[in-house]
């Protein structure tokens, strides 16, 4: 139980280290919270201070997430099964209501990535294309990351997962989709930004879907 205990904390701490909110420090001088979206995620720093420090939000958020399940088996032993989807589940958790952020976050969506690309991979890549082909259709990123959550438990079940990872999926996804409760009023009123729209710039265009 020390083990499982520990695994889940390890998962939780390193979901909770708020990278986009620290590389828009470093290289902004900005509080991530205070522009954009106000979402503590990838998107809103691509949005906010383009791409290139979008995208190393995004690979950290999914770093972290991932390395919470490998880290898992070292500190549970035995319980190690177990341990791996809680850590998982709860580095998601950390990265949405990050106590450093005053329980403040993204949506979770590359945090999630990352646990599933280690626990399911077939079922995460699954869940992609659903992303790619809707936002391709919808040009809207936050479209996309809502049908990917919704994807992703149906696919575990059929990639065979297991029992744990598929009920793990079906949580995360929809946290993920909560998270995105304000995007889906946009979407329902027809407001929701959407990629390339004329008269928006790349990055703002795709800001609501945050990570």
């Amino acid at each position: 139980m020390t083990g499982l205990l520990a695994a889940g904390l390890v998962g939780f701490v390193l979901g909770a280290i708020p990278f986009s909110w620290i590389l828009a420090r470093l290289f902004g001088g900005v509080d991530i919270r205070t522009v954009g979206s106000g979402n503590v995620g990838a998107t809103n720093v691509a949005r906010s201070l383009g791409w290139a420090a979008g995208g190393a939000a995004l690979l950290l958020d999914t770093a972290k997430g991932a390395a919470a399940v490998l880290l898992a088996p070292g500190l549970a032993g035995p319980e190690a099964p177990g341990a791996t989807v809680l850590a998982g589940g709860l580095a998601v958790i950390g990265h949405m209501v990050s106590p450093v952020m005053r329980f403040r976050g993204g949506k979770g969506v590359a945090t999630g990535a990352g646990v599933f690309a280690v626990l399911a991979p077939w079922s995460l890549a699954a869940a992609a294309g659903v992303f790619v082909v809707v936002v391709a259709v919808t040009r809207m990123v936050s479209a996309g990351s809502i049908a990917a959550a919704a994807a992703l438990p149906l696919s575990a079940l059929w990639f065979g997962a297991g029992g744990r990872v598929a009920l793990l999926a079906a949580l995360v996804g929809a946290l993920v989709i909560l998270r995105h409760h304000a995007n889906i009023a946009r979407i329902v009123d027809g407001s929701e930004p959407r990629i390339g729209r004329a008269g928006d710039g790349g990055a703002a265009s795709a800001g609501g879907g945050g990570r």
